[in-house]
């Protein structure tokens, strides 16, 4: 059976997702988040660091848990309920957790955002919705009918989108921002995007597309954060040569 140091892995992932030089919200702590064995041989992958993908993890021997949200968010809070049974159960179970949450949006390989771009057929040429420096959302251009667009959103996620058809049926170049971007929908209808892709809005959202003529695609915030763990997961596969699986646990959100 295959394996790498937990050291060595670490290293490279900090390194190939650019751990430090991404930056992120305050408080979400990314690259490893709990120690665990010296070695490695198996990885479960899970949007969510949550009590089910824990169990799942532990139960299956796997030594390192990646995810995309990981256990910390905001300012710190006791380790009671909840989180103290998430740590103890990672602890006991001797399983290390690595998070990666924009720093694994907007990588140009596995990223989420790309991910879903190469799924759709998007030739993304750009980027928008800067965050300190970064461009947190793609665009690009994809031509065709824009219920053909929302069939491939649905061929490829496996989910109903939200639709929302206040543009053109002619779609030229589409958005995308995985996970909630609702906030967005106003920057992406003033750079004269035909359509935009995202996993959740606010209630805001929808007057944003409506009065700025944008097609708006709400595909779930879940759905659209599956492609980055799963692309990282076989990408650390290929190189090391170690198991890896997908722990599947869909909120419909």
């Amino acid at each position: 059976m295959s394996s790498v140091s937990l050291a060595e892995l670490r290293a490279y992932l900090d390194d190939f997702l650019c751990i430090d030089t991404v930056p992120d919200f305050p408080g979400s702590v990314n690259g490893l988040q709990i120690e665990g064995p010296d070695r490695v041989t198996k990885i479960a992958a899970a949007v969510d660091a949550c009590e089910y993908s824990i169990e799942a993890a532990v139960e299956s021997g796997a030594e390192l848990l990646l995810v995309h949200h990981g256990l910390y968010w905001g300012t710190p809070v006791p380790l009671t309920g909840a989180k103290f049974r998430r740590v103890a159960r990672l602890v006991r179970g001797g399983c290390a957790v690595y998070s990666a949450h924009l720093p694994l949006d907007v990588h140009p390989v596995v990223g989420n955002n790309h991910r879903l771009a190469s799924l759709l057929g998007v030739d993304v040429d750009g980027g928008f919705a800067t965050y300190q420096g970064v461009d947190v959302a793609i665009e690009g251009t994809w031509r065709g009918d824009f219920g053909d667009l929302v069939s491939k959103v649905r061929e490829q996620l496996g989910v109903e989108p939200q639709v929302f058809g206040f543009g053109s049926s002619s779609i030229a170049r589409v958005g995308i921002l995985t996970g909630s971007g609702g906030s967005t929908v106003a920057e992406a209808a003033a750079r004269g995007l035909d359509a935009f892709v995202t996993g959740e809005g606010t209630h805001p959202s929808y007057f944003d597309a409506e009065e700025n003529g944008l097609n708006l695609v709400l595909a779930g915030h879940y759905a659209t954060e599956t492609l980055g763990v799963r692309a990282l997961s076989e990408h650390l596969a290929s190189r090391f040569g170690i198991e890896t699986l997908f722990v599947d646990h869909p909120t419909g959100l």
